[in-house]
C-alpha cells in the first residue's frame, strides 16, 4: 500500500522521477485544485478545468474513461481519473505514454483526500501507553531480600 502524503510532496516526487512531466494538477473530488506545480493559481485551475472537460467529453463518447492522452507536436496532455479525483499533466513531445500514465496513477493514489467541508477532522490516535516494568534490583539487594 502506498504511503499517503500531501499533494505538493506527491507532485514533487512525480516531477523528480518523471522528467517528461512538466505541469501537474491534482483535482479534488469537488473539482477544486488540490495541488499543482504551476506558479499561479489561475493557471492551475485552468488546467484542472480543461482536463475535466476532456475527461467529460471522452466519457460521453466511451463511458468508463479512466485515462486519456491528447498528443500535439509540442507535447501531450494526460488526464487520469481514480474514483472522484483526477490528475492532469502536460509533457514534453513524444513522452513514454505507459510510464507517464503509471506515474500519474501512482501520484494520485498517494495523495491524501482532503476532508469534506464541515467534516470533523479525524482524531489523532494516541500512542500506546508504555508498560511499566518492575524496577531492576542489583544482585546484592536481591540476595539480601531472599535471605
Amino acid at each position: 500500500m502506498l504511503a499517503s502524503m500531501d499533494a505538493a510532496q506527491a507532485i514533487a516526487d512525480l516531477t523528480e522521477i518523471s522528467p517528461q512531466v512538466k505541469a501537474v494538477v491534482v483535482i479534488a473530488s469537488d473539482g477544486s485544485v488540490a495541488g499543482s506545480n504551476l506558479p499561479a493559481d489561475g493557471a492551475a485551475q485552468r488546467l484542472a478545468d480543461q482536463a475535466k472537460a476532456l475527461l467529460d467529453a471522452a466519457e460521453r463518447l466511451r463511458p468508463g474513461v479512466a485515462q486519456l492522452e491528447a498528443a500535439t507536436t509540442e507535447g501531450s496532455v494526460f488526464a487520469v481519473r481514480d474514483g472522484d479525483r483526477a490528475i492532469a499533466a502536460t509533457t514534453s513531445p513524444e513522452p513514454t505514454v505507459g510510464l507517464v500514465f503509471y506515474d500519474l496513477k501512482t501520484c494520485l493514489r498517494s495523495v491524501d483526500e482532503p476532508p469534506a467541508a464541515g467534516a470533523e477532522p479525524e482524531p489523532t490516535p494516541e500512542p500506546p501507553a508504555k508498560a511499566k516494568r518492575a524496577p531492576v534490583r542489583k544482585k546484592k539487594e536481591a540476595d539480601d531480600a531472599a535471605a
